[in-house]
């Protein structure tokens, strides 16, 4: 499961990757739109501008953009940033492996074999999906909750 302050991470940089290239967003629009609080917000924000995900820029027409393109910002790279490793168990991550403690083998290990293929497959997804497709699927549900239903008998 991820944390709260990903899920809001995702949220934030999904508008970010919405608004025209080289149009900083505030963050005051950001936690509106999005209905995530300022204060929380401003500190994920500084973290994933530590981390160069995004920057800012100050005073007048200021704000925050991305600092890549949207297509190259995977949801993987933005949930190891803020949650850290995405493994189950530390001896299957990629970033941070570790043999886990009293662990006699982890060929044999149950634990490990068991979640190996579960973590290969929400990695999979994690790693192909970027903050384009995020922005996409918010604008195409933007769009359709702005239109009215129509049935057809």
């Amino acid at each position: 499961m991820i944390t709260m302050k990903a899920k809001y991470a995702i949220k934030a940089l999904a508008r970010l990757a919405l608004a025209p290239p080289g149009e900083p967003v505030l963050i005051a629009d950001i936690a509106e739109a999005e209905s995530i609080p300022k204060k929380f917000l401003e500190a994920i924000l500084a973290e994933l501008k530590q981390h160069g995900v995004v920057h800012s820029r100050k005073g007048r027409g200021g704000g925050y953009l991305l600092s890549k393109k949207p297509e190259t910002i995977t949801l993987a790279a933005i949930l190891r940033v803020l949650d850290g490793p995405i493994a189950p168990v530390p001896c299957l991550s990629r970033t941070a492996y570790r043999r886990c403690d009293g662990c006699t083998d982890e060929a044999t290990c149950s634990v490990r074999l068991v979640l190996r293929e579960a973590y290969a497959a929400s990695v999979e997804v994690l790693e192909r999906t970027t903050l384009a497709d995020v922005a996409k699927n918010a604008s195409l549900l933007a769009a359709h909750e702005r239109l009215p239903l129509r049935y057809s008998i």
